[in-house]
């Protein structure tokens, strides 16, 4: 029982899957396929994403990161975090383990919040076809628009946990 609690969000997915196979079998087979697909990626983007970790954890050591990332980087650690996060292509979720890794060695979350927030939205390949669709001007104040709420919310969210721990 103890299991099936621990993994009640597998067991709830794979409970509602049977269903669809009864009652909905397309609908389950293109399910199917997305969640092979999506796996596929996991297993070829992971292992080289952990490798990379590790090696951070390694090569950067904990004084580096808390004076380059940390709560008294200042605008220097706003820039690293923002360049951080628009240089590397590739999924969102990838940015995790790395923003868990520089947390624990001294990452500010502020710094963290703006990192998770420019790779999710300020990516530097996605603006520029965002400038071929949408135009240079629509582009730009986007861009500025996005980057000060990013840096906003990582201010507040900084403030609120915080407060929150203390």
């Amino acid at each position: 029982m103890n299991a099936i609690k621990k993994f009640k969000a597998p067991v709830l997915i794979g409970l509602i899957y049977i269903v669809l196979v009864f009652w909905l079998p397309d609908i389950a087979e293109n399910s199917l396929l997305v969640a092979i697909d999506y796996a596929k990626e996991m297993i070829f983007i992971m292992p080289p994403v952990f490798i990379l970790m590790g090696l951070l954890e390694v090569w950067i050591p904990k004084d580096k990161i808390q004076k380059w990332l940390g709560t008294s980087s200042g605008i220097r650690g706003i820039i690293l975090s923002f360049l951080m996060g628009t240089l590397p292509t590739g999924p969102l979720y990838v940015a995790f383990p790395m923003t868990a890794s520089l947390l624990k060695k001294g990452a500010s979350i502020s710094n963290m919040v703006i990192f998770l927030g420019s790779w999710a939205a300020l990516k530097i390949p996605q603006l520029l076809v965002e400038i071929k669709f949408l135009g240079g001007a629509f582009t730009t104040l986007r861009f500025g628009l996005t980057l000060t709420i990013i840096i906003i919310i990582g201010i507040i969210m900084e403030i609120l946990l915080k407060n929150s721990s203390t």
